[in-house]
């Protein structure tokens, strides 16, 4: 937060230029200063009422974030702000030759006693806040903010009794509309005074950016007195004092400026925070939605086979000479499917909650020959061809063996999917195992089917999509995540003249080769 941190180094370019461009105002409309204007009056009620809306509104935030943290020079200055704004609106009222038209009495007093309260009241509300141990903070600071505008309150309507009721027996600040008179020099004396004492204890602690950006509202302060009372000789109206209302402006927009910034940055990076927790909580769900499916996926398998093996057992038993051999096989064959079936579960739980998972050295040859002799009899039914063309020797891999398995088996069955539906004379699936790479193997899977509609060529590897009308669409998300997750990388490709091909690579460990082999 800007009451807490320190500035940043860009921060601290823009406070340069601010200040040097308040330097160079100043240098220009320093030799005019004493130049009176006319007709100006009517722009007072609107150099007012900026005014008040600016610091309102700026101790408004203040308050705000008072209430946040508790911090009393964040009180104090929130009344030096609310003090001076408020009392903006009784100064306008009762300037001279200003809404004396409307029926209100001109009172030459009024006016320059309710600025003399005005900038002692806020230069000693920036001194509170300067001089105040920030550590230092107020439980229920709702009733604190509360009694502060109360008080306030009653503050103004007490002065402006006394200013307005028993004017003329306080001191006399103004000669004419226009000149004041000598007492009046002690007001921006004693301003000056404690803008200097405020400026050197905020820029010698520089505690946060709120005390860098305060020194900067009190250079422009300092530039509107000297511009106002002596560069313009305290003349009213004349153009040393617009320009130092000018300085003022600035001054009393800064802060407004950068809590306003930072509360635009708070809310922006909230609106983050809270559509990242929404990403991350469709994330989760989608990762349910994922595992769930793929659970139902790749559980079908095993699952078909088990209930295809117990409809031959069955078979086998009621035949009138029961062959018990061929039914014992057909329940071991049960057995077998509902283990691997286990470890399928066991294998997509893992990978899905990204723990270290099970992985031994496993020739990769075996792996895929291993599926080709499970689905052999679906293929058989399909009339689909396995051609193999592996090289003479083993391709050891470090990964899980049931998950490399499992992305195998749908490659095969996709394949397989993809080539039955189809009227094609030619049904082959081209298994190949090469070294592209030091340290790497690649193994592709090359069919003569229809290949992938290009509308969905770039995106079969995300969830939920399938070329098939009544798939599932996780196979192939499920070969990717396994493929990735053991360090590879897999594609798709097209099958000339006819067909698809699809292309992974894992590492090869070649440091634990020569043991696994011996």
């Amino acid at each position: 937060m800007v009451t807490t941190s320190l500035p940043t180094d860009a921060q601290l370019r823009v406070i340069f230029v601010v200040v040097v461009v308040l330097i160079v105002a100043l240098a220009v409309t320093a030799p005019y200063a004493r130049q009176p204007t006319h007709g100006t009056e009517i722009f007072v009620p609107a150099y007012a009422a900026a005014i008040f809306m600016i610091e309102v509104t700026t101790a408004a935030i203040l308050l705000a974030t008072f209430r946040v943290r508790g911090s009393i020079p964040l009180l104090v200055l929130a009344s030096g702000y609310l003090l001076s704004g408020v009392l903006s609106v009784p100064w306008a009222l009762t300037f001279p030759g200003v809404f004396q038209s409307v029926g209100l009495e001109e009172n030459l007093q009024s006016t320059a006693w309710i600025a003399a309260i005005r900038r002692i009241g806020f230069a000693s509300a920036i001194v509170g806040y300067a001089a105040i141990d920030p550590s230092r903070t107020k439980r229920m600071p709702g009733q604190w903010i509360l009694a502060t505008v109360a008080g306030i309150g009653l503050f103004v309507a007490s002065a402006l009794w006394v200013i307005l009721a028993k004017g003329d027996d306080l001191p006399r600040f103004m000669a004419d509309a226009r000149t004041t008179t000598s007492i009046w020099a002690y007001i921006p004396a004693l301003s000056l005074a404690f803008y200097a004492i405020a400026f050197v204890t905020l820029l010698t602690r520089r505690r946060s950016t709120l005390d860098i950006w305060m020194c900067v509202v009190l250079f422009s302060l300092c530039v509107e007195i000297l511009l106002i009372s002596y560069l313009g000789g305290g003349i009213r109206l004349s153009v040393g004092w617009w320009s130092g209302r000018f300085f003022g402006l600035v001054a009393a927009g800064t802060v407004l400026f950068v809590l306003l910034a930072e509360t635009t940055g708070n809310y922006m990076r909230l609106a983050r925070a809270t559509a990242n927790e929404r990403r991350a909580r469709l994330n989760r769900l989608t990762a349910m939605e994922v595992l769930s499916a793929s659970i139902a996926h790749e559980i079908n398998q095993p699952l078909s086979s088990i209930v295809n093996n117990a409809n031959a057992g069955l078979r086998w038993l009621s035949r009138d000479d029961p062959r018990m051999d061929k039914a014992k096989e057909a329940l071991e064959m049960i057995a077998d499917e509902g283990h691997r079936a286990d470890k399928v579960v066991s294998g997509i739980r893992q990978m899905f909650l990204k723990r270290a998972q099970e992985r031994v050295l496993v020739d990769l040859r075996q792996v895929i020959d291993d599926v080709i002799a499970r689905g052999r009899q679906e293929r058989l039914l399909a009339g689909v061809e396995v051609v193999r063309h592996f090289p003479p020797d083993s391709r050891f891999v470090e990964c899980n063996a049931v998950q490399m398995g499992q992305a195998v088996s749908n490659i095969l069955d996709n394949a397989v999917d993809a080539m039955k539906d189809g009227d094609r004379r030619i049904r082959r699936i081209t298994i190949r195992i090469d070294d592209p790479d030091p340290g790497e193997v690649e193994v592709s899977f090359a069919d003569t089917g229809p290949g992938i509609a290009p509308d969905i060529a770039d995106r079969v590897f995300l969830p939920f999509v399938s070329g098939k009308g009544e798939g599932m669409g996780m196979g192939l998300m499920f070969c990717q995540s396994v493929v990735e997750a053991h360090g590879g990388r897999i594609w798709i490709v097209s099958n000339r003249p006819s067909g698809l091909e699809l292309r992974f690579t894992l590492p090869v460990d070649s440091s634990r080769i020569g043991d696994a082999v011996s």
